[in-house]
Order: C-alpha cells, then sequence, then structure tokens
C-alpha cells in the first residue's frame, strides 16, 4: 500500500494523518455534543480538548519510543516523524488519562462521568486509527494462505495490502477495527439505558478493548517487547482488572450516568 495519500512538492500527507484526524473529529464531535446535553460549556469543553490531544500524543509516541531506544538514540530526529506510524495506543490513554484526572479536580467534575464519554469516542477512534495502520504496512499478523483470506470474503484490497515481503499475512489491524467498531455499537445501546450508572461505559470499554487486544496481540509480529514478554498483553490484563474493579465500584456506588446531579465530583 502506498502511506502517502497527497504529495505537493515537498508536503506529504499521510493516509495515517488522515485516518488519526477523522478518528479526533468524530470521536471530539461526540464528546461536543454529550458534555453539552449535561450542561457543560463548549468552551470548557474546548480547554479540555485544546491540552488533552496533544498529551495524548506526546504520551502514544513517548511510549513507542522508550521500547525503541536504541534506535532512536542513534536517530532522534526520527522521533518527530509520527506521521509514519509509532503511536502506541496505550501510551496515549495513559497520558490522556492523567490529564483528564487533573482537569475534572480542577473543574470538580466526576472523572468517571469524564471517562464515560472519552471512551465511547476513543474506541470509534481506535477502529478508524486501524486503518491508518493498514496503509502504512503495519500492525498485521503472522503469515497466512491467500486461500484463508479469500475463505474469510475479504475485500480484494485488503488481501492486496496483506501481501508483505512476499507473504500474505493476518489482517490483525481489521480484527482490532471490527471488535472496536461493535464496541462502539455497544456503548452507544448501554448509553441509552436509563438507569445506567456512573463508570459502566468505562468498565465495559477496558474488559472489551483488553479481552480483544490480549488476543490480537499474540498474533501481530511488531509488537513491544520487554524481553519476552508483549508489554500490549501486560496492558490488557490490567485493563480487564481494572474494568472489573470499576464494575464493581459502579454497582457498590448505585450511581445513575444521567442523573443531573451526578456529573460532578
Amino acid at each position: 500500500m502506498n502511506p502517502i495519500l497527497i504529495e505537493i512538492g515537498p508536503l506529504l500527507i499521510h493516509w495515517y494523518s488522515l485516518f488519526i484526524a477523522i478518528g479526533l473529529l468524530l470521536g471530539g464531535t461526540y464528546v461536543l455534543k454529550e458534555a453539552k446535553h449535561h450542561g457543560i460549556s463548549e468552551d470548557q469543553m474546548i480547554d479540555f480538548f485544546f491540552f488533552l490531544i496533544p498529551i495524548a500524543f506526546i504520551g502514544a509516541r513517548l511510549y513507542f519510543v522508550l521500547f525503541h531506544l536504541d534506535y532512536y538514540l542513534q536517530y532522534p530526529m526520527d522521533i518527530l516523524k509520527v506521521w509514519e506510524g509509532g503511536l502506541a495506543i496505550h501510551g496515549g490513554i495513559l497520558a490522556g488519562l492523567l490529564y483528564l484526572l487533573y482537569f475534572t479536580k480542577k473543574n470538580h467534575y466526576s472523572p468517571l462521568f469524564f471517562c464515560d464519554m472519552a471512551v465511547v469516542a476513543l474506541i470509534l477512534g481506535q477502529a478508524i486509527g486501524r486503518w491508518g495502520n493498514f496503509m502504512n504496512g503495519e500492525a498485521y499478523g503472522p503469515v497466512t494462505s491467500l486461500s484463508f483470506l479469500e475463505r474469510i470474503h475479504l475485500p480484494q484490497f485488503i488481501i492486496d495490502g496483506m501481501l508483505i515481503g512476499g507473504n500474505y499475512h493476518h489482517p490483525t489491524f481489521l480484527y482490532e477495527s471490527i471488535w472496536c467498531l461493535i464496541g462502539f455499537i455497544i456503548l452507544l445501546l448501554l448509553k441509552r439505558k436509563k438507569k445506567l450508572k456512573i463508570g459502566t461505559l468505562t468498565s465495559f470499554y477496558l474488559i472489551w478493548y483488553g479481552i480483544e487486544r490480549f488476543f490480537v496481540e499474540g498474533l501481530r509480529t511488531d509488537s513491544l517487547m520487554l524481553g519476552p514478554i508483549k508489554i500490549a498483553q501486560i496492558m490488557s490484563i490490567l485493563f480487564v482488572l481494572s474494568g472489573i474493579v470499576v464494575a464493581i465500584y459502579c454497582f457498590k456506588k448505585q450511581k445513575k450516568l444521567y442523573k443531573e446531579e451526578n456529573y460532578g465530583a
């Protein structure tokens, strides 16, 4: 696949950047709409996004760089080439969460309420962003056969894109994209429940994404490693455990998500 969408002289616009931008636009629009519905001003949310987005990007990039430190110490300027890929979602989530906790404490909002808004946007962004990995020729799995890819009824352009280094590979980017899209739909359906407790959407996201990423990461050939251990699988286990803890907390607190007095801390 050609990772470049548009080339005008020295100006290059990559597919990866486009899909990230689409995910941010759609996710941000959803959060702004939800915040407005709960009486949170647009100006305050713009202030939230103004810092959240760059902090999450920096976290995602630094997380990736730390696990390829030998390379980036030799070529430090390559750290800036985010359009070529190399954004680790776990690093972005952790950095974004830290800022969310700061913002909600400063403005006296419930962190879980903001997390519930954020995870719906986040999982949609993940579903879209994985197509940037496809265009970059990354986030694929082990070697498989052409007949397998045809048997699962993939479009021809995906099959062609999975021909890498003379071999066909599992489209793990697609497995995750579809799983995240299904998760997004489920979250929207859960959100419609009148007696939904604050934190329910967050706990669902953590468990849903954690389970998927654990198994898909087992297939990927480009995982971030700590010795023989795949870091993303460790993070996936922590996500699932965190989701269970949040679910137990929500059950005990008996808070309703859409009860007006509960969105504040």
